[in-house]
């Protein structure tokens, strides 16, 4: 425990998830802010929150909050984080942090000008069987990494109005659910050298698949699948000389992963036991991050949150995806 407290900004299905691991944690969450005034009322009920404030503007001027946890969809993300930082806030912004790489590259600068924490809250980063598949990475055991892929691949919606399907809300399968195996890819193999994308788009104009290739230094390859209409395996894998990690369904969420040698035989086997969905993870490492005066992840720094999304820039660029917000 820290001490910060925390607030929440918007009143959606992540951020009752977020709130309820708060709760798991025993963390300090102090403030609710929506632009309905019912909605932050009903959440604070919900979560026992001692504050609802009828506006974002009144959350982020809330004396009694250290940190937000921006909720919002992604293209309110960039600002909705910058009114926050104005009033001297740290935010943790739900991923993907913002809809462009521009507007990523406008949250880190400010963050940067006033001393404060800007993170993405890519919450499987900080899971527990993620560090340990980083730990068992670092010791060597997987020999030279030589390829990693991954899909997140879910039956949602076909309808129109669906929000995933709606463009001027960031819709497709790139930014809500691609971010996922995109990230993951970036985690373990660093930097894309090279990127190949290619993509079906529905009736809206918004992605409904898309897969990636990306080359990195060390010449490895990644390969990514993500799909909004069918659902598939939702694994991850990461193929060494020695040895190679399958992570289990759901990979991005707390699950079970083995290690296993070229002739077959397991070496590690590792199961997640987590109290509640996991988002928990997250938090703590920001509360930790404050707490010892740094003001960037060392799981995932904001230089890297912005190189992502230029990456998904480069997607979007390749299968002729552009949201209305863009000139």
């Amino acid at each position: 425990m820290t001490g910060l407290r925390w607030g929440i900004l918007a009143t959606g299905g992540i951020a009752h998830s977020f709130a309820r691991d708060l709760r798991t944690a025993g963390l300090d969450l102090q403030a609710v802010g929506s632009r309905r005034p019912e909605a932050a009322r009903a959440f604070a009920e919900e979560f026992s929150i001692p504050r609802a404030h009828a506006s974002y503007e009144e959350l982020v001027a809330d004396p009694d909050v250290d940190i937000l946890y921006v909720a919002t969809p992604h293209p309110m993300h960039a600002e909705n984080a910058l009114l926050a930082l104005e009033h001297g806030k740290h935010v943790l912004v739900e991923k993907p942090f913002t809809l462009t790489g521009a507007e990523a590259v406008a949250v880190r600068d400010a963050a940067r000008a006033r001393g404060l924490l800007a993170m993405e809250a890519m919450w499987t980063r900080y899971l527990p069987h993620m560090i340990r598949v980083h730990e068992i990475i670092a010791a060597g055991t997987l020999g030279e990494i030589r390829a990693v892929f991954a899909d997140h691949t879910q039956r949602i919606s076909a309808d129109p109005g669906h929000r995933l399907n709606a463009l001027e809300l960031g819709g497709g399968a790139l930014l809500d659910l691609g971010i996922y195996p995109v990230s993951f890819a970036w985690d373990v193999l660093g930097a894309p050298e090279s990127v190949k994308a290619t993509a079906r788009l529905g009736d809206t104009g918004a992605d409904t698949e898309v897969a990636t290739m990306f080359t990195h230094a060390s010449g490895a390859v990644s390969t990514t699948l993500s799909a909004s209409r069918s659902a598939g395996p939702n694994t991850a894998h990461i193929v060494g000389t020695e040895a190679r990690i399958d992570i289990d369904r759901v990979w991005y969420t707390p699950t079970s992963f083995r290690v296993t040698g070229p002739d077959g035989a397991v070496i590690e086997e590792f199961t997640s036991d987590v109290e509640g969905r996991g988002m928990q993870f997250q938090a703590l490492a920001a509360e930790e991050i404050i707490a010892s005066g740094r003001t960037d992840s060392d799981r995932l720094p904001i230089d890297e949150s912005v190189a992502i999304m230029q990456t998904l820039d480069e997607v979007r660029r390749q299968i002729g995806l552009r949201y209305p917000q863009e000139h």
